[in-house]
């Protein structure tokens, strides 16, 4: 042994180093179990699936049954210390021996009523001068006159001339349509819209303004074409196109309340009177989805009725993408679609590495330039963002 040397100290020494050795694995230990479970995400999942199956168990088997024991503990020495109440004392008997009767209560007899004797003032004012009452007459602007004379021998104040409000007038087609030179321009611009192979396959056309200011803008005309090939307008509508927005849906899913412009056809296999949106949890009577595939999904933007505070709405845009029209237009755009526009109509081509079907107007042909046709409606709906602005007047 050297000079200085504590006998045992290298046994001393590794025996610390051993301990400060398991002290730094314990501490490395969650972080690495951390690293692993960050890295290997079905791990984590399973581990966590562990933990909390064991946290289960100990709560089933451990925690409760402790508490119960507890709480029966807790019950016995409180009923073990308590003090039992004393009961209290019996009322003494009273003794009505000696106490004095009551005196008898008299309850006086109503006295008999009687009606006092009604008196009649003298007429302060002759008949005559009692004004009449003029009630409109609603179909015409003569007015029809009605006497009150009043009840002899009574005394009548003069009774008050009556206003008579008539309800408010429903707006008409005529108010809330536009005048004939701009309907024209309207009829112009959709034909200027549509080819050749459009006019001669399609038989109604849907035109749609979804600008937000213009005198066209939030409307939607309908038109008919004749045998000669004319475009002939049958209605026009206030309508509401989406919002375009980038909202959350009530479902919770991120949806964009847009309206898309371009040309679509009614789904044949999508016309319902009564549907109801899963997705904006709202109502859509008398729906006509758009036969419109977009990146392999099949888009749910339609045509359909508004509903509540929905119909205060038309005019502006307030939907979540669909068209809304009132319920009355669109149960008779629903009918005269599926009375008299069945037929075979053109397929829209279909990009199969997108898998979106066009909405710009291109269709699909066969090898020898032949127009491909299925079974469907020969209904043809044109969306714009376009309000009729006055060229002229913008140029100043």
């Amino acid at each position: 042994m050297r000079y200085g040397e504590r006998p045992g100290g290298s046994r001393v020494g590794m025996s610390v180093l051993r301990k400060l050795s398991m002290i730094y694995l314990l501490c490395a230990l969650p972080f690495s179990a951390a690293i692993v479970l960050d890295r290997n995400p079905p791990l984590n999942q399973a581990s966590r699936k562990v933990v909390a199956a064991v946290l289960d168990s100990l709560r089933d088997k451990v925690v409760r049954p402790a508490v119960q024991i507890a709480h029966a503990g807790v019950a016995h020495i409180v009923a073990a210390v308590s003090v039992p109440e004393k009961p209290a004392p019996a009322a003494r008997p009273v003794s009505t021996a000696l106490a004095p009767k009551p005196a008898p209560i008299v309850i006086p007899a109503p006295r008999p009523l009687t009606a006092p004797e009604p008196t009649l003032a003298a007429p302060s004012a002759p008949p005559a001068t009692v004004p009449d009452l003029r009630i409109a007459d609603e179909y015409g602007p003569a007015p029809r006159t009605v006497k009150v004379t009043p009840p002899p021998k009574l005394a009548l104040a003069p009774p008050l001339r009556p206003t008579i409000v008539p309800p408010p007038a429903a707006p008409s087609a005529a108010a809330s349509s536009l005048a004939p030179a701009e309907l024209a321009r309207v009829t112009m611009r959709l034909r200027d819209s549509l080819t050749r192979e459009m006019l001669d396959n399609f038989g109604l056309f849907l035109y749609v303004s979804k600008a937000d200011v213009g005198p066209w803008s939030q409307r939607l005309y309908v038109f008919r074409k004749d045998a000669g090939g004319n475009l002939a307008m049958l209605y026009n509508w206030p309508a509401s196109t989406g919002r375009e927005k980038d909202e959350i849906a009530p479902n919770g899913t991120h949806q964009p309340s847009l309206t898309p412009e371009g040309y679509y056809q009614i789904d044949p296999k999508r016309m319902y009177r009564n549907h109801f949106s899963g997705q904006w949890r709202e109502p859509m009577p008398y729906a006509m989805f758009f036969n419109w595939e977009n990146q392999g999904l099949e888009t749910g933007l339609a045509i359909h009725g508004a509903t509540g505070l929905e119909l205060k709405q038309l005019g502006t845009r307030a939907s979540a993408g669909c068209i809304r029209i009132a319920p009355e237009n669109a149960a008779l755009l629903f009918k005269l679609i599926k009375d008299q526009y069945k037929g075979l109509a053109p397929r829209f081509a279909y990009d199969r590495r997108t898998a979106t079907m066009s909405n710009q107007g291109v269709m699909m042909h066969d090898a020898a330039g032949n127009l491909q046709m299925a079974d469907g409606y020969k209904v043809l709906v044109f969306v714009e963002n376009f309000g009729g602005e006055n060229v002229v007047a913008a140029l100043f």
